[in-house]
């Protein structure tokens, strides 16, 4: 096939004299007509730069950008862009926001078929049915959709899409991943796709290239992807070849990123200081002889919760008797579909979210308000910019340990911070901070409080898949000297898997409940590299695709249905033996 897209000895530079940075570097790509590009970028190597370079929004330093062997000069109709934010028209309709483009490049053409144009793709990303609605009335992953139909109404011969489903939850991506690549195969366009998601450019792509890590990005070797279409993810789970291109290409960029460590760990002592309590109150009678005996098997005790909210409707019951017991030291992920109430658990526990019915303890004591007993981990860190690493962890400590002595308590901060990788930022503003190192210091201050009970809600759900890799790497190592007792929210299928001793999987919502739990028996300490290598590791990746799926659009599968998914990890774990 011919070169439809080439780029030659780039290199992009921002800002001038000393403070002058090298984005970008000796970077060459050659792209085929027809074909689908994934390149796979680190935060900050340089992947916007690169897609706004092809596109024609900036100019390069050195070297050029050729369409179909001439040098670019701009951006132009031929080349469609679909970035990461939707920069749609607030005031115009879906149709309105897809109408502006195809006016711009197809003005020539009859007004019938510009309606006609509009229609064809409005429909071909599932919008049909709401052509006449604002954004403010749509969800993310809808508006995502109205970009991606608005740069097709402009019919390009390339599509270039920068990391377009990023700011989306782990199951609205999945399901957008699976409208693109129908689109690539209905369209025949070449695709050149931006994403940090190792699984999204196997699934889309006929080639995927690693970004180096910035500054002076280059492109790294390319990974061919030659599996028949359509692609199946969970087929695929089960397929030889696509587990060995998955853990080569992870094991690759976790070489790479391995070089990024931010700090050596010094030898810090832990002083001996025991926390506060506050505001205790004692479980009911009932429940404290119920626990007699078996302290350890219910350290923490979900009994019936429920949560109803009042609403213009009548009550609206979200949680609806949630029942679990937790041994003290476990690690709990809760997963399932948007809207099945796994947040609404963990506020409650946490003690922001009041409980509508039910009760939960926590070593004895029931959860009423919140207290230094939890430390809550959110997806934003909500860290105090104008104060640095150090004192936003001392805030915490200073009023958690108040008879530990100054010494003692800089000891715990800087203990924490240096076991998060952040012995050289300690008094770095927040506010210079990058969000994966935000949220080092947000695990960092949740440690430090020594909390009975850790609450992590969807704690990386903000960050790339690589800086998402590291910080769970460090989470488990920072958790495996503290065995803290932790519940953590995520939508990520592999996260849920490498975090947790077991994983609690809510039904659809309203009335959510517990619908499956699965114990994960593989070896602690873990790592992702390890877990690649494990010969169960993906029959509980199916386990959990299959219990998403059974839950998939609101559906409500019956105990047989479930219990039939449960059979077939047993029954694949037997046959890797």
């Amino acid at each position: 096939m011919p070169t439809i897209l080439e780029l030659t000895d780039i290199a992009k530079r921002y800002g001038e004299g000393a403070s002058r940075t090298s984005v970008l570097e000796g970077l060459n790509l050659k792209v085929e007509d027809g074909e689908f590009v994934a390149i796979l970028g680190f935060s900050g190597a340089g992947k916007t730069t690169l897609i706004s370079l092809m596109a024609g929004l900036i100019e390069p330093d050195r070297g050029g950008v050729l369409y179909k062997g001439k040098e670019i000069d701009g951006p132009g109709p031929e080349r469609g862009v679909v970035f990461q934010s939707y920069s749609l028209m607030p005031w115009l309709t879906v149709g309105g926001n897809v109408d502006l483009a195809i006016d711009a490049v197809h003005k020539r053409l009859p007004k019938s078929e510009r309606i006609a144009l509009r229609n064809r793709y409005v429909e071909m990303v599932g919008l049909s049915h709401a052509v006449d609605r604002r954004p403010s009335e749509l969800s993310g992953g809808m508006r995502q959709r109205v970009a991606v139909a608005r740069a097709l109404a402009m019919q390009p011969e390339v599509l270039l899409l920068d990391e377009p489903l990023s700011a989306l939850d782990a199951l609205t991506r999945s399901k957008l991943q699976n409208e693109f690549a129908d689109i690539s195969q209905a369209e025949k366009r070449t695709i050149v796709l931006i994403t940090n998601d190792v699984d999204e450019a196997i699934l889309l792509a006929d080639r995927v290239i690693p970004l180096m890590p910035g500054p002076e990005a280059t492109l790294g070797p390319s990974f061919s992807v030659d599996f028949a279409r359509p692609r199946d993810r969970v087929a695929l789970n089960s397929d030889d070849r696509f587990i060995a291109l998955r853990r080569e290409i992870t094991e690759y960029l976790m070489d790479v990123g391995a070089g990024r460590s931010l700090s050596d760990e010094r030898d810090i002592t832990l002083p001996n200081v025991v926390p506060i309590t506050v505001g205790r109150t004692q479980a009911p009678k009932a429940l404290q002889d119920a626990a007699r005996g078996s302290a350890s098997a219910r350290y923490v005790e979900f009994s019936d919760v429920k949560k109803v909210y009042p609403t213009p409707k009548g009550p609206l019951t979200v949680v609806d008797g949630f029942d679990l017991k937790m041994k003290k030291g476990e690690f709990i992920t809760l997963i399932g579909h948007s809207g099945c109430g796994k947040s609404t658990v963990l506020s409650m526990a946490a003690g922001l979210n009041d409980i509508s019915s039910g009760g939960i303890v926590l070593d004895g004591n029931e959860v009423v308000g919140a207290g230094p007993d939890r430390a809550v981990v959110f997806q934003a860190p909500s860290l105090m910019p104008w104060l640095t690493t150090r004192d936003n962890v001392a805030l915490g400590v200073d009023r958690v340990y108040p008879k530990a002595s100054a010494a003692e308590r800089r000891d715990i901060v800087e203990y924490y911070l240096d076991r998060v990788g952040l012995g050289d930022a300690m008094d770095r503003s927040a506010a210079d901070l990058s969000n994966g190192m935000k949220q080092r210091v947000g695990i960092a201050r949740a440690f430090a409080l020594s909390p009975k009970l850790l609450l992590l809600d969807e704690p990386f759900g903000m960050l790339d898949s690589i800086t998402r890799w590291e910080l769970q790497d460090v989470l488990m190592d920072v958790w495996a000297r503290t065995k803290v007792t932790a519940i953590c929210v995520t939508h990520d299928v592999d996260e849920a898997i490498l975090l947790a001793d077991r994983v609690v999987m809510m039904s659809n919502g309203p009335n959510a409940k517990i619908g499956n739990i699965m114990d994960v028996d593989l070896p602690r300490p873990r790592s992702r590299k390890a877990l690649l290598a494990h010969k169960d590791y993906y029959a509980y990746r199916e386990e959990l695709f299959d219990f998403l799926e059974a839950y998939e659009g609101g559906a409500n599968p019956d105990q047989e249905t479930l219990d039939r998914i449960r059979s077939k990890r047993a029954q694949r774990a037997v046959a890797a033996e």
